[in-house]
């Protein structure tokens, strides 16, 4: 059986037990391609089924989350939480809170969570949850009684030994404290079952900032690797919440010029540039006024705002898509080539579509994958457990050290298994490839139970 049949008979199986899950199938496609030909060298592989076992979760978790709105009606919402792997640790991943959310993004979301945690060298397993929800528009109060409902059934599942999870899309410090509250409630416990808490009450430093800076200082070491860096380039970032707006932050204090930030709804294009005035005002508009990224053109005459865009457009020479799957696709990937870019970054999981990856590869340009580039977030959290069980915290500059330290240690990871022939790097290849390896070894150690 060649590498080709293998691939396409097991994704045809996949498809047919997974109907209509396109986010899902175009996860496992991704990596499956990348760790076929490892697979086929090694029987043991095979014969153990150690694909067929990762993509079918150890436990899926679907619920309904009913909660009363601000004129006291009734509101249902779905919840899920899918705990795909923890041949290496407890379950770890987010909670994203987005109208998109569904099975099949939560399964595609906790699959590459696996080989992003494998990839951090922490001993965390990979699990996603959420709920289709969304925070935008609704008042505190509302939020709150959301979050309490949400967790009244989430907290049957979850424990500091068992599933940890953490914030995403939808989920900041707010909802993480809503939950956190309630949690500690119904359980009569302080534990550190959740991560991305309050600084006062079990936070790490650095955490808000760890996604953002993770993915610079990734993108750094792949810029090193030709002799590039990010002093006098030019940056476009999509998205306006947490990552970006701490990749921004990081991009202009190691020397870049960033001009784009983006929502759902557009993009606005700054041709002279954020500086630090203008990124506070963005943190304010987003985490205080909950406000939207159209409102900075309206304060900065110099910016542009284009809506129902996405910033591809615009000339730059490092791209860091760091808002939301498939985001960015191959007509944006042909302009980004044309334009000069040299370098793309994700910062978001899963944002570049396969045929805008193809491009970019064949291009021969840098491009990293969301699970190696952005796994300062999860790593960090991580860091965040730690100090939780040895009850106590660390200081800024040792939560930095390690998170340059895990950065530097997934791109040597890429390096080793994504280096081909002719000297270019595949990084979705050796993340892939990295993160499978740990992974699956500790799966065959374990024997026939994950």
């Amino acid at each position: 059986m060649s590498t080709k049949e293998y691939v396409e008979g097991f994704m045809a199986q996949l498809e047919q037990k997974n109907p209509g899950e396109k986010e899902f199938h175009q996860a496992v496609r991704e990596v499956l391609e990348s760790v076929a030909p490892y697979i086929m060298d090694y029987p043991a592989l095979l014969d153990a089924k150690i694909m067929e076992r990762m993509v079918e979760p150890e436990r899926v978790i679907m619920f309904r989350v009913p909660w009363v709105d601000d004129r006291g009606e009734v509101q249902i919402n779905r919840g899920f939480r899918v705990q795909m792997n923890s041949a290496i640790g407890p379950y770890k991943g987010g909670i994203r809170f987005h109208s998109s959310v569904t099975l099949s993004v939560m399964k595609f979301l906790a699959f590459e969570q696996t080989f992003k945690n494998a990839l951090t060298t922490l001993p965390m397993g990979g699990g996603k949850g959420g709920s289709d929800f969304s925070p935008r528009g609704k008042s505190d109060a509302e939020v709150m009684r959301f979050c309490q409902s949400f967790m009244t059934e989430l907290q049957k599942h979850i424990g500091q030994d068992r599933d940890v999870p953490a914030g995403d899309i939808g989920v900041g410090g707010r909802e993480i404290g809503f939950m956190f509250g309630q949690y500690k409630r119904l359980r009569d416990e302080w534990t550190g079952t959740l991560t991305g808490k309050g600084l006062t009450w079990g936070g790490s430093l650095l955490r808000p900032e760890a996604t953002g800076y993770g993915a610079c200082y990734f993108a750094q070491q792949m810029l090193a690797t030709r002799g590039k860096s990010f002093e006098g380039a030019t940056v476009c970032i999509s998205g306006s919440g947490n990552v970006a707006q701490y990749a921004a932050q990081k991009a202009m204090r190691l020397g870049a010029k960033v001009v784009t930030l983006s929502d759902s709804n557009g993009f606005v294009y700054d041709p002279d540039g954020l500086d630090e005035e203008k990124l506070n005002y963005v943190l304010y508009l987003k985490n205080g006024l909950r406000g939207r990224i159209k409102e900075y053109a309206d304060k900065y005459p110099t910016a542009r705002y284009f809506e129902n865009e996405r910033p591809w457009s615009i000339k730059c020479d490092i791209a860091m898509p760091c808002a939301t799957q498939n985001e960015l696709d191959a007509e944006d990937a042909k302009k980004l080539l044309a334009n000069g870019c040299y370098c793309v970054t994700e910062g978001a999981n899963m944002p570049t579509t396969p045929e805008a990856i193809a491009l970019f590869q064949a291009a021969k340009i840098l491009y990293s994958p969301g699970k190696a580039s952005n796994a300062g977030g999860v790593a960090t959290s991580g860091l965040e457990m730690t100090q939780n069980s040895i009850r106590q915290s660390w200081t800024k500059e040792e939560v930095d050290e390690h998170l340059h330290r895990i950065m530097s240690d997934i791109h040597d990871a890429c390096l080793k298994y994504g280096t081909e022939e002719d000297g270019y790097i595949n990084y979705v290849k050796g993340a892939n490839i990295a993160g499978f390896i740990k992974v699956a070894n500790a799966m065959l150690e374990q024997g026939i139970c994950y």
